[in-house]
Formats: structure tokens, sequence, C-alpha cells
């Protein structure tokens, strides 16, 4: 047995809890659009063609901002052909997944679907193929009211009121060579601060994303974030991060301590910011949004890749990834990370929404489920409320390849002053050994355990699936008990919890 020891006070804080840290990311890519969200022929398809379905999977998920249309898609994407009446909408060549993109749904559509879900639209530009003045009649289109040629095109078109889009993403990953229009460090910078210029002078109040890398592991890591900083610090409010977490060679003790390299990559953008921040002698401190992040095989996507020239289809099933409970483990822990860093990271989009790399999964005419991954992901989004605390932690440690000695026991928490809830958020990382961990609770007051939910199998790898939707879910842990000052609760092998206080 594995014995840890947590210790919870309310008033070592570490930031406000922003809603839009639970946010998810839709591209036009394989299923996720068509044939996930969109389906006209479907039992449960709305009048307009959505699935009623997976709308309500979504609600249930949490989701509270939704980045779209991509992702690699959007540095070939002309807004303008996905808007109109849909039969003279034109079918175009999509070079980043190579496919064929039919356009049937466009800005307006998805905005609608947005809006059904209860979701915020955080929209990307194209800066891969176009530039600044795409940047602004897109703009246009969608948050001026009327009275110009593109906002009463929208009008025309049925949308009478204004998206009003607030989150813009300047680009995508365009410190990737295999992004449409990449180019060098300082290329980038330019046209992003000459693009966030214009736009503000649309709408000054605007908030602004600009690409930092698209991994850690990138070579230009850190040298981008501050060339692209120097260049825009004064115009954005956000740097992006996206990151993807596998097993290597079987190395699962390395892959159940993912959070680890997500720490560090937080730590090390945050800091090239504040060093660009003290270097302009600024007060403004620059905010992180990781809005690509998630488990996602990559190195199994070879054999999906299409290359012919002739072979272009609709919607082709591309990155349909099963998850496992360990899938789902590393997921929770990699929420437990963005909790941590609440004070920096205030938007992160989990990617993608559904069937691709997804916690959502459907059929053509047929059923959607819940992936093991959708469960931390929807129990983390409805109870963790407030701000996200600072935590003492001990906990045994193993050596691990890739991350070096890591804490066997993981942990966030978060404290809402005005419910007066406590959430904590423990994952156990230890393939073999159950865990015990005691939480010293006495600084929150007379306290009782509300909820304790655990995600685990005696099968880490098992998974949801068509024919066994329902295979795993977190279960309740009737182990956690208050005893005087503390709570205890044992957690299993390859396991995530959920436990709140009140």
């Amino acid at each position: 047995m594995i014995s840890a020891h947590l210790t919870v006070d309310p008033y070592f804080t570490v930031g406000p809890i922003n809603r839009r840290l639970f946010g998810a990311f839709v591209e036009h890519l394989g299923r996720c659009v068509y044939d996930g969200i969109y389906e006209p022929g479907h039992p449960t398809a709305d009048d307009q063609g959505y699935r009623e379905d997976v709308m309500a999977l979504v609600r249930e998920l949490g989701v509270t901002t939704i980045r779209y249309p991509g992702g690699n898609f959007v540095s070939g994407y002309r807004w303008e052909d996905g808007i109109g009446p849909r039969e003279q909408r034109p079918r175009r060549l999509d070079l980043a997944w190579h496919s064929t993109e039919t356009n049937e749904v466009g800005l307006d559509e998805f905005a609608a679907w947005s809006r059904k879900v209860g979701s915020e639209l955080m929209y990307a530009v194209n800066l891969g193929t176009r530039g600044v003045q795409d940047a602004l009649d897109v703009l246009e289109y969608a948050n001026i009211r009327s009275g110009t040629r593109l906002s009463d095109l929208r009008v025309a078109n049925g949308t009478p009121r204004p998206h009003d889009i607030r989150m813009w993403c300047l680009g995508n990953e365009m410190d990737g060579a295999w992004q449409l229009g990449h180019g060098s460090a300082q290329e980038y910078a330019s046209l992003a601060a000459k693009t966030a210029r214009a736009m503000r002078q649309i709408d000054p109040g605007l908030e602004l994303v600009v690409c930092g890398s698209s991994s850690a592991q990138m070579a230009t890591f850190g040298s981008w974030e501050r060339t692209v900083l120097e260049a825009t610090y004064d115009e954005v409010d956000y740097i992006s991060c996206h990151a993807y977490y596998e097993p290597k060679d079987g190395d699962h003790p390395s892959f159940l301590a993912s959070a680890v390299n997500m720490d560090r990559f937080i730590e090390s953008v945050a800091a090239t910011a504040d060093h660009v921040k003290a270097e302009r002698r600024s007060t403004k401190t620059m905010h992180i949004a990781f809005d690509e992040w998630n488990v996602w095989y990559q190195s199994r996507y070879g054999v999906e890749k299409l290359t012919g020239i002739d072979d272009w289809p609709v919607a082709p099933r591309l990155l349909e990834h099963t998850y496992s409970v360990m899938d789902a483990v590393v997921v929770g822990n990699l929420l437990i990370s963005l909790i941590r860093h609440a004070d920096r990271v205030t938007a992160a989009s989990l990617a993608q929404l559904v069937n691709v790399i997804a916690p959502i999964m459907t059929e053509p005419g047929g059923p959607a489920w819940r992936q093991t991954t959708f469960y931390p992901f929807a129990f983390t989004a409805r109870l963790a409320r407030g701000e996200a605390l600072e935590l003492k932690l001990d906990s045994p440690t193993y050596d691990s390849a890739r991350h070096g000695e890591v804490a066997v026991i993981d942990a966030v928490a978060t404290h809402d002053a005005d419910g007066g809830g406590t959430a904590v958020f423990l994952v156990n990382r230890d393939e073999t050994a159950d865990a015990e961990i005691e939480i010293d609770v006495r600084m929150l007051g007379e306290v009782g355990v509300r909820e304790a939910w655990t995600l685990s199998d005696k099968d880490p790898h098992a998974a949801n699936t068509l024919e066994q939707q329902d295979r795993a879910r977190p279960v309740a842990n009737p182990t956690a008990r208050r005893d005087g000052g503390s709570v205890t609760i044992s957690l299993p092998p390859v396991s995530w919890t959920a436990l709140t206080l009140g």
C-alpha cells in the first residue's frame, strides 16, 4: 500500500478558475463536423441537421468554449466558402488532411450550433495562405451589427444578430513546417502584429491569441516564443501552447507522468513571456491559451494518411482513437496540470470534441457514446469552481525514463468561497499498487465528504466501444471517510479520482 499526505488550505490560492479552461476544439477534420456534429439524415437530427444526441453529450461534458475551424485546416480555409445558400457553396480540396471540404457547415451554422450547446465560439483566422484583409473581413462579417457590405451579407444570409466573437486566434501552429504558409518566427510575428493592430481598429476589446510552439519538442521552442512576443506583446492577450501525449515504446510509467511535461511546458512559456515583459518594462502579464491538448497516438497516424492525387474523400475516418482507462487517467492528470497553473493558463481546448481523438464518438445513423476520456473532463468541469489552491503534497516517487523522478500521486484542489465547496482531484500513477492518501482538511472547518468518484479498471487498457459503450466509467468510491481533522481515501492502481468536501 502506497501512503501519501496532502494539506488543503483555502487561504493559499494560485488563482481563479477561468471557465474557459474547460474548452474544446472542433476542426474540419475527418468526421468531427460531418457525421459527428452535423448529420441531417440521423434520427435525432433537428431541423438544421445537428444531432441532438451529440448536443446532449456536449452539454453534459461541460464545454465552455470551442475553438473553430482549425487547426491545420484553417491555414488553407476560405471562410466565405461556408456562407450563403448551401447549394451554391463550392467544394474545395483540404490540403491539411487530404480531403474534400463540402462547406455545408460554415461560420453561421457553427455559431448557431455553439449557442445551442451553450458554448462560446473562439475563432481562428487564416494567416497561412491569407492575412490582414481576410481577418478584417471575417471580423466585420461576424461582429458588426449591420450597415456595411459584409455585415449586411450576414443579415441577408439569415443571421440578423452579430455573432459577437470575443476571442480570436491569429493563425495556427505557424512554427510547424507542415503548416500552409509556414515561415520564420520573425515573418509570423510581423504578420500577427499587423493583423492584431488592424483587428483592434474595428474592436479594441477583442481578446487575441498569438501562436506559440506546437510542442515543447520543437527545435525552435523558446526562441519562437521570445521572438513572437517581442513583436506582439502589446497587441495580444494570450500566447498558445499545444501538446499531445502517447506512450513511447510501451513506456507506461512515463506516459502516466505526462502532466510533468505539461507543467514544465507551461512554466517555460510563462518564464519566456515574463522575460519579454521585463525587457519592455510592461505592467501587463501575458496569459496562456493551451488551446490544443490531449492524448493522441500520433505514431499510428501514418497508416491513415491519404496521398493519392485522385483520392480526396469527404469526411474520411481519420484519427478515430479508442481511448483506454489509462488514457483517461492521463487526461485527468493533464486537467490537474492546467488547474495547477490557473494564474497563467486562463483558456484551454481539449482537441477534439467528436470522433477525432475525441471524448464523444458516433456512428452514422447510429448511437453516440462517451469514451473513457469523457469522464474526467466532465467531472472536473462540473466540480472545479472558485480558485485553485496551492497544495502541500508528500508522495513517494519513481524514476521515469522521459521525465526523471516523478511523484506517484498527483493532486490539485479548488475552493469555492461563495459556495463553500472544495474539490480535490487525484491520480495514482502506480500500475500495481493501491494508495491511501490522508488529506488534512482542518483549515476547511467542519466539512464532510459530499462526493467521491473513481475511474479505474482491473484492465487499464479497457475501453468503451460501439459494442460496449459503458465498459468503463467512474463509480462511487466508498473508502472516503472523515476522521478528526483528516479525510482518507484509497486510490486503485492507474486511477483518477474526484472528491468533493462541504
